[in-house]
């Protein structure tokens, strides 16, 4: 019978090493398909951006203004919405729920709309990523601006 228990927990032990090393793995996977979503913003990378935004992809801006994939890939493709630098800034934190994650992570962004140029400045992100057809793109993303209290 003991060694019917130990077997047992060396199973379940090699199990849950097994489960962590996955959670890894995803982790970092999930952290850089967020670098790369970043930089196919910068650089109108649109096949990149379609394949890493869901198609009910919603952004909901520091201003409240919301956007859904096609009108955000719409204005990056067009030129209208011109990011210059889109980088994190702090490590990208990562929450996973079965096929769901939440990232959240501080960046810079320094972006031209239309005719107004907006100078460097740091937001907090909060995106939503869901694991769809085996990839995980993200769903909802909402960005708020970094008050400065000093």
């Amino acid at each position: 019978m003991k060694n019917l228990y130990i077997i047992n927990f060396s199973v379940l032990l090699l199990a849950l090493i097994s489960c962590n090393k996955n959670l890894n793995v995803t982790t970092e996977i999930l952290r850089e398909t967020e670098k790369s979503r970043l930089n196919s913003l910068v650089e109108a990378d649109m096949k990149t951006a379609r394949a890493i935004h869901a198609d009910d992809f919603q952004l909901i801006t520091p201003s409240g203004r919301t956007f859904t994939k096609e009108q955000y890939l719409e204005g990056i493709s067009s030129g209208n919405l011109d990011y210059k630098i889109f980088r994190p800034e702090s490590e990208i934190k990562v929450k996973i729920h079965k096929k769901s994650a939440i990232i959240r992570y501080i960046s810079t962004i320094e972006i031209t709309v239309g005719d107004n140029y907006y100078p460097p400045e740091k937001f907090w992100h909060t995106d939503t990523n869901e694991f769809r057809d085996g990839r995980w793109q993200v769903v909802w993303s909402q960005a708020t601006t970094i008050v400065d209290d000093k």
